[in-house]
């Protein structure tokens, strides 16, 4: 039963990775892998990309950008979670768990037409009722100072119900006679919350962050593709659309595979970290 994943994750998760070779050749699609010439020094690449006036504003953007991600994502997802717990209509419950995980199945183009429609400078819902109070209108799609927000707002907006069927499921899974207990010694709902609920998730939300974690140099490719444009580059280009563009457009692979290579080594040595004190804070290990 196991054999289908293992095979799905040896062809294209450990195969693809011979392919890291090119990140030390001066890669030639003529020649292709085995027959380009090897680069002098062997680090050519890595130091090029370190050198370039692009290093620390990609680095930047793209750590700002995944942890904002992480803690909206994350902060909001539980409060919904702990509404649906304490709510006491089933219907209601229902009902708001459906239409805060609908937009989960979206995806990132429909998204992007969405808040065009209401972020838009021209035409946008937003920007007509502040051009009425005479505040407006706001560009933002292409100012520098809002297009992180608008990435967080729509990324929050997409997996909030997604985050918070996670907590919830973990929320259920308590036990109630602690709860029990808790109302004979007279604590109300907030100390409930606080000393019995969130405790009892406390282990789903470190493995949640550690797996987070692990990819806090993604920062989402095709969300920020799909919504930036040159105006915005200085805050919202990332690692892999600045690869994207390096190794797809220019065609430049050998310095594209160098920079993911030394993404994924910064994102496995993350997951270690988070992990080592995941197992000091909450004494699981995973």
């Amino acid at each position: 039963m196991m054999a289908p994943a293992l095979i799905w994750f040896v062809v294209y998760r450990y195969a693809p990775m011979a392919g890291l070779v090119i990140a030390f050749k001066d890669y030639n699609l003529g020649l292709g892998i085995m027959d380009s010439p090897w680069a002098d020094p062997w680090f050519k690449y890595f130091r090029q990309f370190y050198e370039s006036p692009y290093f620390g504003q990609l680095l930047t953007n793209t750590a700002l950008i995944s942890v904002y991600k992480i803690f909206w994502g994350t902060v909001p997802s539980i409060f919904l979670a702990l509404l649906l717990y304490e709510c006491r209509l089933t219907w209601m419950r229902r009902w708001v768990q459906t239409l805060s995980y609908m937009p989960h199945f979206l995806s990132w183009v429909i998204i992007f037409g969405i808040a065009l429609a209401f972020l838009s400078p021209s035409t946008g819902l937003v920007n007509r009722w502040l051009d009425g109070v005479d505040l407006g209108p706001i560009a933002f799609l292409t100012s520098t100072d809002w297009f992180r927000s608008v990435l967080v707002g729509t990324d929050m907006w997409k997996d909030l119900g997604w985050g918070a069927i996670i907590y919830f499921a973990a929320m259920m899974g308590i036990d109630q006679e602690h709860y029990e207990a808790a109302r004979v010694d007279g604590a109300g709902r907030l100390r409930q919350i606080w000393h019995i609920t969130l405790p009892g998730i406390r282990s789903v939300i470190i493995l949640l962050f550690v797996l987070k974690l692990g990819q806090i140099l993604e920062a989402g490719f095709e969300h920020v593709y799909v919504f930036y444009n040159p105006q915005v580059y200085p805050v919202g280009d990332i690692i892999d659309t600045w690869v994207f563009r390096t190794g797809l457009e220019d065609l430049n692979f050998s310095l594209a595979a160098a920079v993911g290579m030394f993404k994924s080594v910064i994102g496995l040595g993350l997951v270690l970290i988070a992990n080592r004190l995941a197992r000091r804070w909450d004494g699981q290990l995973w």
